[in-house]
């Protein structure tokens, strides 16, 4: 948590963050231009968001993309503000995520966990539904196979296609939202989960991606809860007990 808060005391890279958060995906060139600093400068406070977790960064080809990583400040908000101030934070949440809307979302986090740990989360339904809101995913986690998500009440969530399957290192899912006619209309779109180990953890990147410009936000505004949710309970046996899980919790219950 220091390095968020040490991040975040900058206006620079408040500044930054609000760029990315406008555009996301964008490269050090196009940051630089929004910016009354030297390249040297955005380089060294990007190198300071990343050290935070806040950006992370994907290779496009030759080109080096930069995206707001909204994972590190949820988890801030997990572990103060929703014991005060949740109703407030989960409208201003929920603001934040309707002005959302890019081709590409990008979520990183650090789990002390193993990477056969982390999949075994990710691939079995009853962990699965502990931190991603009730929901239980199925499968037989094979190459071209078919995946359910299924609410604990019996609403179908979600389905598609295991397109990519290398455990415990990598996963990736053609994704279709089926819980109301306005994110169906939305049609599909790709998931990719990557895990890799570092020291005695993981680094877990969710990348959600193929959307459509302007897609309804409610596809990518639930990933920094769940993932939030996963660390949680990896970490400390938990189930995340922040407003939107208590509400989904309580549905199925």
């Amino acid at each position: 948590m220091d390095t968020v808060f040490k991040a975040l005391a900058d206006p620079t890279r408040r500044a930054l963050l609000d760029e990315l958060f406008k555009e996301d995906g964008q490269t050090l060139g196009a940051l630089e231009e929004r910016l009354p600093m030297t390249r040297f400068g955005v380089m060294k406070h990007l190198r300071v968001l990343e050290e935070a977790g806040l950006v992370t960064t994907k290779r496009r080809g030759r080109q080096k993309l930069h995206f707001l990583n909204p994972v590190p400040i949820r988890l801030v908000h997990d572990r103060w503000v929703s014991k005060y101030a949740a109703p407030w934070a989960a409208t201003l949440s929920g603001l934040k995520t309707s002005l959302e809307a890019t081709m590409e979302k990008v979520f990183e986090i650090y789990i002390k966990t193993t990477p056969e740990r982390l999949w075994e989360a990710i691939t079995d339904p009853d962990l699965r539904r502990r931190y991603s809101f009730g929901v239980a995913t199925q499968s037989d986690w094979t190459p071209g196979s078919r995946y359910e998500a299924t609410h604990s009440s019996g609403v179908q969530i979600a389905e598609g296609e295991n397109l990519e399957v290398d455990p415990p290192r990598r996963l990736v899912q053609s994704f279709q939202a089926l819980w109301s006619d306005d994110v169906k209309s939305e049609g599909t779109s790709r998931v990719t989960w990557e895990i890799e180990p570092v020291a005695d953890s993981c680094r877990l990147t969710v990348t959600h991606d193929q959307l459509r410009d302007g897609a309804n936000a409610e596809l990518y505004g639930g990933w920094p809860m769940i993932l939030s949710g996963l660390k949680t309970l990896l970490e400390t046996g938990e189930t995340l007990t922040t407003p939107g899980s208590l509400r989904y919790a309580q549905a199925s219950a």
